[in-house]
């Protein structure tokens, strides 16, 4: 695997597979948030597509979050709703793409990544993948990724995430807590089960599943205008000096 980051997306026998990396644990700088949403959009709309999985490259982690180093450039409000409104526009395309997207959870999913883990239709984890809300730790809090973790969760769970934003929860847990339908002890049988259900629902009927996603969705139609008002928030809050002090011991901590 070469250090350069990525969106790559390959179909083959209805299946679209939807790869992203970045050499920084999966974290997602705005560019690579643009060419997710992009992707996801177009694979909704490409009639040779039947169903989506979306995956990230490596082993250890499935996504952490926002890029640092964005997040500490970010100068003014304005900037702040742009970055942010990243992970919203992933959470949207998914939300509104006709296909079924099916998660590939391999490692640990940090932040945005619960996000992401979240706004899958079905996820299918590894053993490994523990999850972490932990934007309160950098002095902001999950406000974007906040409607997908608790529409999938519940309340309850979402809080407790959101709250204890320093502590992992384990891969049970979040089996537990309906945020992965199916957990695996290995990451051959986990692309077992995800490939199987990929090649089942790419014989399904289209118009079925797409009647079915809009009802799993229905009352969330109302979100291209709630995640730009929750990017909004995060957009200020990280101007802060607390949130910059924050940030920067975090990143240090992590660097340990």
């Amino acid at each position: 695997m070469g250090t350069e980051a990525y969106v790559k997306s390959h179909i083959e026998h209805g299946i679209n597979t939807i790869e992203f990396f970045h050499p920084q644990s999966n974290s997602l700088p705005g560019k690579i948030l643009e060419e997710l949403a992009r992707e996801i959009h177009f694979a909704g709309t490409h009639d040779d597509t039947r169903v989506i999985i979306l995956k990230s490259a490596g082993e250890k982690t499935f996504c952490s979050g926002a890029s640092f180093d964005e997040l500490l450039a970010i100068k003014n409000e304005a900037e702040g709703l742009k970055f942010f409104s990243g992970f919203a526009h992933v959470i949207n395309a998914m939300r509104k793409c006709p296909k079924f997207i099916i998660g590939r959870i391999q490692g640990k999913c940090v932040g945005g990544g619960v996000g992401l883990a979240s706004a899958v239709d079905y996820a299918i984890a590894s053993d490994k993948a523990e999850i972490k809300l932990s934007e309160l730790a950098v002095g902001i809090g999950p406000f974007v990724v906040g409607p997908a973790v608790e529409r999938k969760t519940g309340t309850a769970a979402f809080s407790t995430l959101a709250i204890d934003a320093t502590s992992w929860r384990s891969s049970d847990w979040a089996k537990r807590k309906g945020l992965f339908a199916e957990l695996h002890d290995s990451i051959e049988n986990m692309d077992e089960a995800v490939y199987k259900l990929a090649n089942t629902l790419a014989h399904s009927n289209p118009a079925a599943m797409a009647e079915m996603k809009k009802i799993f969705w229905r009352g969330t139609e109302h979100w291209d205008e709630l995640l730009k008002e929750r990017a909004a928030i995060s957009g200020k809050l990280v101007l802060s000096q607390f949130t910059k002090n924050a940030i920067e011991k975090f990143k240090t901590a992590a660097k340990q």
